[in-house]
């Protein structure tokens, strides 16, 4: 893929990162700014050069079977798996088996609150996804579907054991990461103007939505009640260190960070960097609360018509009373406050759970089996499946 050496237009400037951050995070940031996924981009393309109908199965079978099963691979497609395939040296059984196990502490309803209002919500902040999105036909189209698929895809990726080589969570992060790749090379098919926002889906775009679902995300389930320790917290994002590299994130952006203090140091510069919001990023994100607000009622057992009020409240929490403005999110003053009795008796119940080993022990295996019942059972295959090897349906 072509990028773009110039600082893009509308991200900024290269002088206001430099003042704030001083020149190597300025250089950073320009490299990031003008840079997708070198990797995944080659494999797009030669799926293009080759045909799809014989680059598919062999994407397949590479990202699901390894690279030793592919008798003779396409080289951008085994530059990819070689490096899918070498875990950095931080990753070990304990990575692997035991530091995901906190996040399912917490129900999977209050995971799926903090990814529709609190990640999936700054995701769209950012102007460049909203246009990439605008761009390819789907920005408001399938957002409860987007929202459910993304759920899907995150629990996979946190299920112990998952991101083993073949396992469904090793599967579904390639999977996500070709889809990027394709929507990438869409999206400049179809005029999206690199001047002005960089490289579709960049480095950027990828760091900043990597904080979304760590920072934005464990903050939000702590304001809900569901806190973490320090401990526990330096395992997760440990944990996302690996789930970035699977998914092509440049590891200067995020290897390193083991707390919220060092995650917000480096997504200060990546905001500084992201552009203002647009009037997509507003529709994106009311499509996304739209579709999530049932939700309310089940976890909060709030009414019917207090389930998008008290959803426009627990978002303005997260989101702060400035972007929650430019995302057009309406005030609910009483909503807000019927909340913090019920984020209290969670926050209650919690510590109850926390203070015997062998119940909070229990909380975490009944979860995790759960989820791998769910996410085991036949479904149709998701967009980011299809979307993989190139399929825009």
């Amino acid at each position: 893929m072509t990028v773009t050496a110039a600082w893009p237009t509308g991200r900024s400037s290269r002088s206001a990162v430099l003042a704030q951050f001083g020149e190597t995070r300025a250089d950073l940031m320009q490299w990031a700014l003008t840079t997708g996924d070198p990797l995944a981009d080659a494999v797009v393309d030669e799926m293009h050069e080759l045909g799809m109908s014989t680059a598919r199965p062999l994407l397949v079978r590479g990202i699901r079977d390894g690279l030793d099963a592919l008798d003779d691979s396409p080289p951008a497609l085994a530059a990819l798996l070689r490096q899918t395939e070498t875990p950095p040296a931080y990753v070990d059984d304990e990575l692997l088996d035991d530091l995901p196990l906190p996040w399912f502490s917490s129900p999977t309803p209050v995971h799926i609150l903090s990814l529709s209002a609190g990640a999936l919500v700054r995701v769209y902040e950012s102007p460049s996804i909203a246009k990439v999105l605008s761009t390819t036909g789907r920005l408001v189209d399938r957002a409860d579907k987007r929202l459910t698929e993304t759920g899907t895809w995150l629990t996979q990726a946190m299920l112990p054991g998952n991101l083993r080589r073949g396992r469904p969570g090793y599967v579904a992060t390639l999977d996500v990461r070709m889809l990027h790749a394709h929507m990438r090379r869409l999206a400049l098919d179809r005029g999206y103007d690199s001047t002005a926002d960089g490289v579709p889906i960049n480095q950027v775009d990828l760091g900043r939505t990597w904080m979304d679902f760590t920072l934005t995300s464990f903050v939000a389930e702590e304001q809900f009640g569901f806190d973490l320790t320090g401990r526990e917290l330096a395992g997760l994002y440990r944990y996302w260190w690996y789930v970035g590299h699977l998914l092509g994130i440049d590891a200067r952006l995020v290897e390193g960070i083991t707390g919220h203090d060092a995650a917000r140091r480096i997504d200060d510069v990546l905001q500084t960097v992201t552009g203002p919001v647009s009037d997509d990023s507003a529709r994106l994100a009311a499509a996304t609360l739209d579709s999530i607000s049932v939700l309310l009622r089940d976890l909060f057992g709030l009414p019917p018509r207090l389930s998008r009020p008290a959803l426009d409240a627990i978002t303005r929490r997260i989101h702060g009373p400035g972007m929650s403005q430019d995302l057009r999110i309406r005030p609910a003053p009483v909503a807000d406050a019927l909340l913090t009795p019920a984020v209290t008796g969670l926050r209650q119940a919690r510590a109850w759970r926390r203070r015997s080993p062998e119940r909070w022990r229990s909380t975490i295996d009944s979860t995790v089996a759960a989820e791998r019942e769910r996410t085991t059972a036949a479904a149709a295959p998701t967009a980011y499946q299809r979307g993989a090897t190139g399929s825009t349906d």
